[in-house]
């Protein structure tokens, strides 16, 4: 047994979803309920990575799945690749979330002759926090910086989009975007009273391969 590393994080979860969709699920037949999935799923990468590391399990005050390697683990289906997490502050959607992602993206087939289901990852991407900002909140202000912006435009762009912050926030946080702008992040994060993720621009982008802290774990 080994301590959990980052990189064997990487590995097992590329072994992992290889393994288990080749495998037939008899528990998940017929059931249409994507929270019974994502359960069985990190259930089951769980009891895969206990067999060969050590390491410390998320709880509800970590909120996340690996806390001391700061990953959050997400399962979601490949005909709608989003999920939700808890809201902290609105300045998550311009420098993150503040923790690494690992998502499984599924796509569940049933077989009626053997009343199994298969389970098939078409994707598996790792974003590393630096970009876990919102796209559109850190290109927009990335644009206005870029163009010799001033405090007064940046204010406005997070009014625009409508950032959960009253007027103080906003006049904060612009100081800080001035001082410290972000990286551009790859998610698409919608106002909710938890944050509603969207992965579609960052399975596109981890499959070009070419953007760094964006990993495609099936390659």
């Amino acid at each position: 047994m080994t301590d959990l590393t980052l990189a064997a994080l990487k590995t097992e979860a590329r072994l992992f979803v290889h393994d288990l969709g080749k495998r037939p699920i008899k528990e998940l037949y017929g059931t249409t309920d994507g929270k019974a999935v994502g359960t069985y799923v990190e259930h089951g990468f769980h009891k895969h990575l206990l067999t060969k590391h050590t390491y410390a399990t998320g709880n509800s005050a970590s909120g996340i799945d690996f806390p001391e390697l700061l990953v959050d683990l997400k399962v979601t289906s490949v005909k709608q690749p989003q999920s939700s997490c808890p809201f902290r502050d609105a300045t998550q959607k311009v420098y993150g979330l503040g923790y690494h992602l690992l998502v499984f993206i599924y796509e569940k087939v049933d077989d009626h002759k053997t009343r199994t289901t298969k389970l098939v990852f078409p994707h598996s991407v790792f974003v590393a926090q630096e970009q876990t900002a919102d796209y559109q909140t850190t290109y927009g202000l990335l644009q206005i910086l870029t163009r010799n912006g001033n405090k007064d435009d940046v204010v406005a762009f997070l009014e625009e989009r409508n950032l959960p912050l009253d007027e103080i926030g906003r006049d904060r946080l612009a100081d800080e975007i001035l001082k410290k702008p972000p990286e551009l992040g790859y998610l698409t994060i919608s106002n909710a009273l938890q944050w509603r993720l969207q992965y579609g621009r960052a399975i596109t982008v981890a499959e070009q391969g070419k953007t760094q802290g964006i990993e495609n774990l099936n390659a």
